[in-house]
């Protein structure tokens, strides 16, 4: 055997050597699966987040965090009186506004542009937490109109404006 032969077989012997060993109990376990995506059923406002995934063909966790992302926009904007009508029409608001996605990093920055929930920051914030969601920008941009149609079949015409003034 040549010289690099031979420290080619002792590199690899001291490799193994130091390699860890699997132990018994973690040689043969499977890794844990992936959580299970949540059905509409599942969801904090389960009728209005199906029609939401149906309508945007995007999932129900998608939908229900767009929702409470941007109804969490239209109370920033609101009167208390005013969003108290629009939470009327949406079973379980308090629910739906507990599921908004945090806004972290540059969502949280956005927003801040905007001040109380004012002013091109809040919705822009929004568009950035949608995009962390997953939501193309092309479903984003039909996301408002779509809930606002939602709320309007519910809770009429005066609170569908209610909304949409506060997500323009």
């Amino acid at each position: 055997m040549t010289t690099f032969a031979l420290l080619l077989a002792a590199s690899t012997v001291t490799a193994l050597a130091q390699a860890p060993t699997p132990s018994p109990s973690t040689a043969a376990t499977p890794a844990p699966a992936a959580p299970a995506e949540k059905t509409a059923a599942e969801t904090a406002s389960p009728e209005l987040v199906g029609e939401l995934a149906k309508e945007l063909a995007i999932t129900p966790a998608q939908a229900q965090g767009g929702a409470a992302t941007l109804f969490g926009v239209a109370k920033s904007r609101l009167s208390v009186a005013d969003f108290a009508k629009v939470a009327a029409v949406v079973p379980n608001m308090t629910g739906l506004l507990a599921a908004a996605p945090a806004a972290g990093g540059a969502a949280a920055a956005v927003a801040a542009l905007g001040g109380k929930g004012e002013g091109v920051g809040s919705m822009a914030a929004a568009a950035v937490t949608l995009s962390k969601l997953g939501i193309k920008p092309e479903t984003a941009a039909r996301f408002a109109p779509v809930l606002i149609k939602a709320v309007q079949a519910k809770g009429g015409a005066d609170v569908g404006a209610l909304l949409a003034g506060a997500l323009k």
